[in-house]
């Protein structure tokens, strides 16, 4: 009877980790809901053009999420401890969920449509903040790279599915405005299931002793940016305008080159997605550095691939994968930049930073893109974007440059 009553070693330590694995498996389905809402933001154009406004209004409605995004992050360490990381991106997918509402009801091109804007910084940000800190609250340490990219491309897919659920409406003949009903569902199912896994994930918090959301402080921000963490931070910023930029106005530079915007978001989120899941952990064994500068050149590759290269169905689509590949694996060697490289003990710092960084970006860039093809037409933010990928590439090259020569120094002579 004694022997009942007493596990066997290995399965004590077996039990938290499947308990964890199963978790981080809803947990990733939840984030695959909230992305989803996400993802529809890059339906906007096509929306406000609908209501008869132009790009210029559609890159406002985005730019005005970045002003609730950065209070989002700011303060989502403050949100989190009073009431719980699950809870409060529970709450986020409330508000998600009101956001994508308000889009599909809201008249006209008015202030209805710049609140929901502001609704969607408010959410997402909430989460895209703290959800990578939650998994780190379940997942021992040795396995959290590998888990935080199964996160990064459970968010990449349902960003993804945004756009094509909006391809999906057009061909059954259905209102654009179906896209964020649905939106709005998927949020509210997310936010659910992360109610749900409030106490499981606090049980196996209290168990493993892991440490609560550290909040930002300026002492802490000025210690983060005098450090070499703040190379990847300005860089994870740029990336987010670049992706930000080309994937808003798609449908834009689709509808110029007469071409279906569907086949960018397929191939981008494909290979961003792709990459995330089966070639990050490759990749990030490799020295960060090379990596990051060979990954950045693609991105620029990708660009002029657009600009000059894309003519029909199938170089679109090249050009498209090549971007996914590029920006998808840079965003994983930076963000281990970014924790490697931060001052000791300010990782979450750090990594707080770094999302903020990618919210500027990925926000703020639109509405200067937006006034560019408003202005001077889709050539003209090719080439506004193609400086901020070059400025990117130079920033990894400027940090590998002196290491490759310190590398031939130490190698011993023939």
């Amino acid at each position: 009877m004694r022997a009942n009553t007493t596990s066997p070693p290995n399965a004590e330590r077996s039990t938290p980790s499947l308990t964890s694995n199963r978790l981080f498996s809803v947990f990733c389905l939840g984030g695959y809901l909230l992305s989803i809402s996400y993802g529809t933001t890059f339906l906007l154009a096509l929306l406000v053009a609908s209501r008869g406004g132009n790009e210029g209004d559609a890159g406002l409605i985005i730019s005005t999420a970045i002003i609730s995004t950065i209070g989002a992050v700011i303060l989502s360490g403050h949100f989190s401890d009073a009431v719980g990381a699950p809870r409060a991106i529970a709450v986020s997918g409330v508000v998600l969920c009101l956001s994508c509402l308000g889009f599909a009801t809201a008249p006209g091109v008015g202030i209805g449509m710049l609140l929901c804007g502001f609704l969607l910084g408010c959410g997402w940000g909430v989460f895209y903040t703290l959800g990578p800190i939650v998994v780190a609250t379940i997942i021992e340490p040795a396995r959290r790279i590998r888990f935080f990219a199964l996160l990064s491309g459970s968010m990449m897919s349902g960003i993804g599915t945004g756009p094509i659920l909006g391809r999906i409406a057009k061909l059954l003949d259905l209102p654009l405005e179906t896209t964020y009903l649905v939106a709005a569902a998927t949020s509210l199912a997310g936010g659910l299931i992360f109610l749900a896994l409030h106490e499981p994930i606090r049980r196996i918090a209290a168990a493993n002793g892991t440490a609560s959301v550290s909040r930002l402080s300026l002492a802490s921000v000025n210690r983060v940016l005098r450090s070499k963490a703040v190379f990847p931070i300005v860089m994870v910023g740029l990336g987010g305008a670049i992706f930000g930029g080309l994937s808003s106005f798609q449908t834009s530079y689709a509808t110029a080159k007469g071409l279906d915007f569907s086949i960018f978001f397929i191939g981008f989120m494909s290979a961003a997605i792709g990459c995330r899941m089966f070639l990050s952990g490759i990749v990030t064994r490799q020295n960060p550095h090379l990596m990051a500068t060979i990954l950045t050149f693609l991105i620029v590759v990708s660009i002029l691939m657009f600009w000059f290269f894309v003519s029909g169905w199938a170089t679109y689509l090249v050009a498209s994968v090549t971007l996914g590949v590029g920006y998808g694996l840079t965003y994983s060697v930076i963000n281990g930049l970014a924790a490697n490289e931060a001052p000791p003990g300010e990782t979450p710092q750090s990594l707080l930073l770094f999302s903020l960084a990618y919210f500027i970006g990925v926000f703020g860039y639109p509405l200067l893109a937006g006034k560019i093809i408003v202005a001077s037409g889709i050539a003209a933010l090719l080439l506004a974007t193609l400086c901020i990928s070059l400025a990117n590439w130079g920033i990894a090259i400027g940090r590998l440059l002196p290491r490759m020569k310190i590398m031939r120094e130490s190698m011993p002579s023939a």
